[in-house]
């Protein structure tokens, strides 16, 4: 009987925050404050909970909040990389994804990558920019970089360009999918295509595993990568 009146007084607490707020949002007024007294809650559960002092504060715009907050978040990646159509050679892969540019949709990436045997190296720096709301489930980027890239039957380096589209499966980088496809070396002598998918899921709050295909179009030598990445996301 205890347990069930302290629900009933909670929710009901809640829904007289609710009642109350529903004017604020009707008229778009996010200067109005709340106060303490007409939540009828007592004071040692306001200063227990950040989101109701928050909210007491200033109400807050929460569907903008939802549109600028990223719906992915940076990624530190160090891995094993498979390279099978590279006598299936073993290596290691590093990089980092999407670290956010001041409070932009703009982000920078890089990554370092090569076979224990020496016939494969990449290395490159990219910047992005997400087009849609960072807060969507679904974005795309326009994509230029500079790589090098280097197998035993080629080495190229220049300018890289191309897109990327992110798939966010659950809000705050719990898990992803992305796509990209880009063009190394264009104009040049030996002018490579990448084509990239990429499966992220989180093991804890800061920790996920990735697995990585890619994917080097040359002419008359494609090549391949299978990687597994552990990332971590500060």
């Amino acid at each position: 009987m205890l347990l069930q009146k302290l629900s009933l007084g909670l929710v009901g607490s809640w829904l007289g925050l609710g009642f109350h707020l529903m004017p604020v949002w009707g008229q778009g007024d996010r200067s109005s404050r709340i106060n303490p007294a007409d939540l009828n809650l007592r004071p040692e559960i306001i200063e227990e909970s950040p989101v109701l002092q928050r909210w007491l504060r200033e109400v807050p715009d929460v569907l903008q909040d939802i549109r600028s907050d990223p719906s992915f978040r940076t990624r530190v990646r160090a891995g094993y990389s498979l390279f099978p159509s590279t006598d299936d050679a073993s290596g290691f892969y590093v990089g980092v994804e999407d670290l956010f540019l001041g409070g932009t949709s703009l982000t920078v990436s890089g990554d370092y990558q090569a076979s224990g045997n020496g016939d494969r190296t990449s290395a490159g720096a990219q910047l992005r920019y997400y087009l849609l709301p960072l807060g969507n489930y679904v974005n795309i980027a326009p994509v230029v970089g500079y790589r090098h890239l280097e197998t035993e039957a080629y080495s190229t380096n220049g300018l890289e360009v191309g897109g990327r589209l992110m798939l966010a499966l659950s809000r705050g980088g719990a898990g992803d999918i992305s796509l990209g496809y880009s063009q190394v070396g264009i104009g040049g002598d030996e002018s490579v295509g990448l084509a990239s998918v990429s499966v992220g899921y989180a093991v804890s709050r800061n920790v996920r595993l990735a697995t990585d295909l890619q994917w080097q179009i040359a002419d008359g030598d494609d090549d391949s990568r299978v990687g597994i990445v552990l990332e971590l996301m500060p």
